[in-house]
C-alpha cells in the first residue's frame, strides 16, 4: 500500500500536501485560471462592501443632523446654508433641489429677508414642477447609493457556478488520470478530489459575503429612500400651505 501511495503521488506531481496553499499550487492550469477569477472577484466584492459602508453610514449621519436644523428652523432660506454643509445628505440633495425650483417658478419678488416664503402667485403648475424636482432628486440619490450594488449581487449568483465549473473540471481531470493508470484506490482519488474542490470552496467564501452585505446594504437604503420620500411630501405639502392657499 505505501508502494502504490508513493506512485500514485510521482504521477500527481509530487508528495500530496494537505495545506491549502500546496492544493492551490498543484491544481490544474483551468482550476488555477477559476481560483485567479474567484479571487478578484472576492478582492473587488470586499472594496465595495467597505465603501458602501462608509458612504451608507456618512448618509445616514449627516441626514440627521440635517434634518435637525431643518425641524429647528422657521424658515426655508434659513435652511438652505444647513444643507451646504452636509454633502453627503440625500436629504438635504432632496431640498436643494425643491428649494430651487421654488424660486424659479416664483412669480413676486423675495421679501425684505430674501425668504421665498414671503412670495405670492405660485400656480398648480409651480407645485407639480416643485414635485417633479423632489422625485427627480430622491430617484437620483437613491441610485448613488445603489450603485456597485449589482457587482456583489452578480458575485453571489456567478462565483458558485464559477466554482463549480472548476470543480467539475478538476473532477475531469482527475478521473481522467485514473482511468490512464488502471487505478481508483483513496490514495490516487483524493489529491485530485481535494484539489477540484477548492473551487467550490472559493466560490462559496467569496458569493456568500456578497449575498450577506447585499440585502444589509439594501435594507438600509431602502430605509434612507423612504426618509427622503416621506421629506419629500412634508416638503410639499408646506409649499402648498404657504402658497396655494394665499
Amino acid at each position: 500500500m505505501g508502494t502504490l501511495f508513493a506512485v500514485s503521488a510521482v504521477d500527481f506531481g509530487g508528495e500530496f500536501r494537505g495545506n491549502l496553499l500546496q492544493m492551490v499550487v498543484d491544481a490544474g492550469p483551468m482550476v488555477q485560471f477559476v481560483l485567479l477569477a474567484l479571487l478578484i472577484f472576492s478582492i473587488v466584492s470586499w472594496a465595495v462592501i467597505l465603501m458602501k459602508y462608509r458612504l451608507v453610514t456618512k448618509t445616514e449621519k449627516e441626514n440627521n443632523l440635517f434634518l435637525d436644523a431643518y425641524m429647528n428652523s422657521s424658515k426655508l432660506s434659513d435652511v438652505l446654508p444647513e444643507s451646504k454643509r452636509y454633502p453627503n445628505s440625500t436629504i438635504a440633495e432632496v431640498f436643494r433641489a425643491g428649494y430651487l425650483e421654488l424660486g424659479k417658478i416664483s412669480r413676486a419678488p423675495k421679501g425684505a429677508s430674501g425668504d421665498l416664503l414671503d412670495a405670492s402667485g405660485i400656480e398648480m403648475r409651480g407645485l407639480d414642477n416643485v414635485e417633479r424636482a423632489l422625485h427627480r432628486a430622491c430617484g437620483t440619490e437613491t441610485s448613488k447609493l445603489e450603485s456597485l450594488l449589482g457587482f456583489l449581487a452578480t458575485t453571489g449568483s456567478a462565483c458558485p457556478f464559477i466554482g463549480l465549473f472548476g470543480t467539475v473540471w478538476g473532477i475531469m481531470n482527475a478521473f481522467r488520470g485514473i482511468g490512464a493508470r488502471g487505478s481508483a484506490t483513496l490514495a490516487v482519488v483524493a489529491p485530485g478530489i481535494s484539489e477540484a474542490l477548492i473551487a467550490t470552496a472559493f466560490g462559496l467564501a467569496a458569493a456568500i459575503p456578497a449575498v450577506i452585505f447585499y440585502n444589509y446594504y439594501l435594507n438600509r437604503i431602502r430605509s434612507i429612500s423612504l426618509e427622503m420620500d416621506n421629506f419629500a411630501s412634508e416638503f410639499l405639502n408646506i409649499v402648498e400651505r404657504h402658497y396655494l392657499q394665499r
